[in-house]
Order: structure tokens, then C-alpha cells, then sequence
């Protein structure tokens, strides 16, 4: 058993969802890979994928799992898929599809048993767990071949381990503030620069059946550890220390748990409370919040839900305490692809995974929800087909605004490197929990901060 299963399985009973802010629906096909019961050695492994290099014809059947739940985005992998298997005919594909949360379940749970996929999607904090259970193969030689300086070095990085890359990104985004300009020029305000403009601002537009800002904090889900995070990157701070403990109760940490309350009590629904990014997105969507924080995701969103509203909808960088502070990116998310040690056949997956950076066949992905997937790779956003899609064209200032968010940030928690602290700060739930003690039980903050905090460090204990 890998060294690392028995704390991932200790997590995962603690865990009810996963999440990254990609806007994916929760539809799934809980469907297992077929488990495998022998383990490629990784000589034998290199060996098969040298050998794919050198001119061999391939052939074999892989599974491939990912969290493209989405219509458009499913298609264009579904239509790869059946592309590659026409030019390779004796290669099978099957494709199984899970939300972020099923697929962390599906993973940690099916990984003592050999229950795993050949080649995966994932987020990067999950990345770090498979690495650290000897769950997953290099990719430097595919990285290699698609050309390693196509990719941003801290993209790369952040599935490296001993001087290997265990994953590649497939796309890029960012978390920013999105806002409705319609609401924001009737009520004569300006776009917020601070958290104290954003407040003000958000109270305001709180009015006729809308809500300034939900604030979100449904237990199964990572949204409030997120917009702590928002408020405490912003002053330069982090929920993790440099030595990766929990760190809730420092000063920083404290105004974020304060500003959010209040912004919970005074501008956001009651039911909020419950609320996973689903449900807070889909305010966003149907025009009932005047403010979100979201990637590029949020313009399928509204153009799907609301057409009519696609004109009114901008976004910003995230708001500053000071307005003179420096601008920063509290999280970015390069959502990678990696190939698992229990495949028979790693040079499918690869060969398969180089198909999807075609240029052609990557533009198309790319477009399936355009601003909301940038590339990962260099030489893509200034080809024509690229630049001629429509909605890249009209929201060029949020593409520009995420843009500049992807290079500035970090997965969350990923500040310090990265780290299986990062991924369970995020699975967990624990911030999720501290502010529903806060908001439904009336726990004052220090002492639901303290509580989280200690909680927290004993679930890092486990993975020590």
C-alpha cells in the first residue's frame, strides 16, 4: 500500500465535497475503471513510452476520468477521443465523467485497490496528495515534447516533486470580482477598490430583490475558505504558516472572519449559509447578486441563464484593504492532467494528452467556454482563431483583468509551495463550519477561530 493511503483515506471520511470554481455542474457517471492488479514498474513504464516515441504502432484500452461536466467542454473531449481512437484503431478510450467532488471521493477511496483511471483530470491540491501516495508517473518527457517553455514555470511546479513533474496544465484561471455595471451606474457608485468601498457598495445595491454579495458557507464545500482567503492574501498574509500549520487566529485572518459576518448579516440571503458554488453562482447567473467573486466561468453562466444581462456584467481585480497596497492574485487555478502508476498503458495517455494541445483541437476546447478557460500554453491567445471568438472579443478587459490574476496568484495555499496542508484546507471544511458557528450558533469569532484553527492542525496531523 502506497505510503501515503491510510491518511488519505483518514481525510476522505472526514470529507463530503471538493471543489475548484470551474462553474461544472454536479452531473456524474459513477461508473469505476476496471481495477488493475498489477503495477507497472517504472522502467517498465518508460520502456512503453519510448517505445510509443519511437514510431510504434499504439494499442491498448485506457480510462480516462474527468470533471468536464459541462456540455461543450465534454463534447470537445468526447470528439478527441473518438479522433485519436480513428487514428490509432487499436487504441480504446473510455471516458468517465465525475464533478471535482465525486472525483476526489472516487479517487482516495478507489486508490488501495487499484480503482483508479489511467489518466485524470484533477486540481492541484489533489495532485499533491497522489504524489505523495506514489500514485502518479512523470511527465517531463510529454512536457518536454510540447515544448517546456510553452508553460509557465509556476504552473509546472506545482506537480513537481524531486526534481520531476508529475502533472501538466491544461488551462488556466483566476478568481476575481465580478460586478453588474447596469446596477452599479443607477446607483452612481464607482467599482470598488478596497473591501471598504466593496462593503459600502454591496450594502447599498442590497434593494429590490437583489443582494449586494452572498456570502457562501455550505459545510460540503471550499466558497468561505475562499473569500477568507480573498481578505487575508490581500494584506499579505496566508491561512497557512510558513512551517504549514493552520493559522485563523492572527490579526489578519480575524478582520477577514469580521468582514465576511458582516457582510453575511447585512447583504446576502439567509440560506447562504448552506450555500455551495452552485447555489452562488447561480444567484450570480440569474441576476440576484450585484457582486461575485468567480473566474471568467461566471460569462457562460449568465449568457446560459440570463442572455439578456451578458452586456451588464464586468469584473475587477479583487479589492485591497488600502487602495495604495500593492495588487496581488489570492488564487489561481492550473488545472493540470496527470497519467496514474497503475496504467498499462502510459503511452496512450500521453499520446492522448499531447492530442488535446493540438493547436486546432486546443482552440476548440479553449472555446467551449471562452475567458473562462485561458491556455496554459504560450502561442495560443494570438492566433486568429483564438482572438476572432466572439466573447473573447467582448469581454476583452475581464480576459486581461484574469490574465493578469493567473500570473499574480497561487492555488490556494500553495503561497508557501506546495503541500498536502494546501489540499486539506480546502476538502475539509473546517473554515465552512467555523462561520456556520459563528452565524446560526452565535459564537463569537476569536473563539470559533481558535476551535477551527486546532481542528484543522489535527487533521494536518494525520498526514504527517
Amino acid at each position: 500500500m502506497k505510503k501515503r493511503v491510510i491518511s488519505i483515506l483518514l481525510s476522505i471520511a472526514m470529507v463530503a465535497t471538493m471543489f475548484v470554481g470551474c462553474g461544472d455542474s454536479a452531473g456524474t457517471t459513477d461508473t469505476a475503471a476496471p481495477a488493475k492488479t498489477e503495477e507497472k514498474t517504472d522502467e517498465a513504464k518508460t520502456e512503453k513510452t519510448d517505445t510509443a516515441a519511437a514510431g510504434e504502432e499504439l494499442e491498448g484500452e485506457i480510462t480516462f476520468w474527468h470533471s468536464f461536466t459541462q456540455g461543450a467542454r465534454l463534447d470537445v473531449i468526447q470528439k478527441t477521443a473518438d479522433k485519436f481512437m480513428e487514428e490509432n484503431p487499436k487504441v480504446k478510450i473510455n471516458i468517465e465523467t465525475f464533478s471535482w467532488s465525486d472525483f476526489y471521493t472516487k479517487w482516495t477511496t478507489g486508490l488501495a485497490s487499484g480503482n483508479v483511471p489511467d489518466m485524470s483530470t484533477a486540481l492541484p491540491g489533489q495532485v499533491v496528495e497522489m504524489m505523495d501516495a506514489d500514485a502518479l508517473i512523470p511527465v517531463d518527457d510529454l512536457i518536454d515534447k510540447i515544448g517546456r517553455d510553452k508553460f509557465a514555470a509556476p504552473a509546472l511546479s506545482e506537480g513537481e516533486k524531486d526534481d520531476a513533474c508529475y502533472s501538466l496544465p491544461l488551462y488556466s484561471h483566476a478568481q476575481v470580482m465580478w460586478y453588474r455595471k447596469d446596477l452599479m451606474q443607477a446607483a452612481g457608485l464607482e467599482v470598488p477598490k478596497t473591501w471598504a468601498e466593496f462593503a459600502e457598495a454591496a450594502k447599498a445595491l442590497t434593494k429590490d430583490g437583489v443582494y449586494g454579495c452572498s456570502f457562501p458557507c455550505g459545510s460540503n464545500d471550499m466558497q468561505a475558505t475562499r473569500f477568507l482567503n480573498f481578505y487575508v492574501r490581500s494584506g499579505g498574509g496566508s491561512l497557512l504558516t510558513d512551517d504549514f500549520k493552520a493559522d485563523f487566529t492572527s490579526d489578519l485572518a480575524i478582520d477577514g472572519i469580521n468582514f465576511w459576518v458582516d457582510i453575511y448579516k447585512n447583504c446576502s440571503p439567509e440560506d447562504s449559509v448552506n450555500y455551495a458554488v452552485l447555489d452562488q453562482a447561480n444567484l450570480y447567473y440569474q441576476g440576484k447578486t450585484a457582486f461575485d467573486f468567480n473566474s471568467g466561468f461566471q460569462i457562460s453562466g449568465v449568457e446560459q441563464n440570463s442572455p439578456d444581462l451578458v452586456d451588464q456584467i464586468d469584473c475587477a481585480p479583487l479589492p485591497k484593504i488600502n487602495e495604495s497596497d500593492p495588487d496581488y492574485g489570492a488564487e489561481t487555478s492550473n488545472i493540470p492532467m496527470v497519467v496514474w502508476a497503475n496504467s498499462e498503458h502510459p503511452e496512450i495517455c500521453k499520446a492522448f494528452m499531447e492530442k488535446l494541445y493540438d493547436p486546432d483541437t486546443y482552440t476548440e476546447f479553449l472555446a467551449a467556454t471562452p475567458v473562462g478557460m485561458l491556455p496554459a500554453i504560450t502561442g495560443i491567445s494570438d492566433t486568429d482563431a483564438y482572438k476572432s471568438n466572439t466573447m473573447v472579443q467582448k469581454f476583452s478587459n475581464a480576459e486581461q483583468v484574469i490574465s493578469k490574476a493567473v500570473s499574480l496568484g497561487t492555488a490556494l495555499g500553495f503561497e508557501h509551495g506546495p503541500s498536502v496542508q494546501a489540499g486539506l484546507l480546502t476538502s475539509q471544511g473546517v473554515v465552512e463550519e467555523m462561520f456556520q458557528d459563528i452565524l446560526i450558533n452565535g459564537t463569537d469569532v476569536e473563539t470559533a477561530a481558535q476551535a477551527a484553527e486546532d481542528k484543522m492542525n489535527e487533521i494536518f496531523s494525520t498526514a504527517q
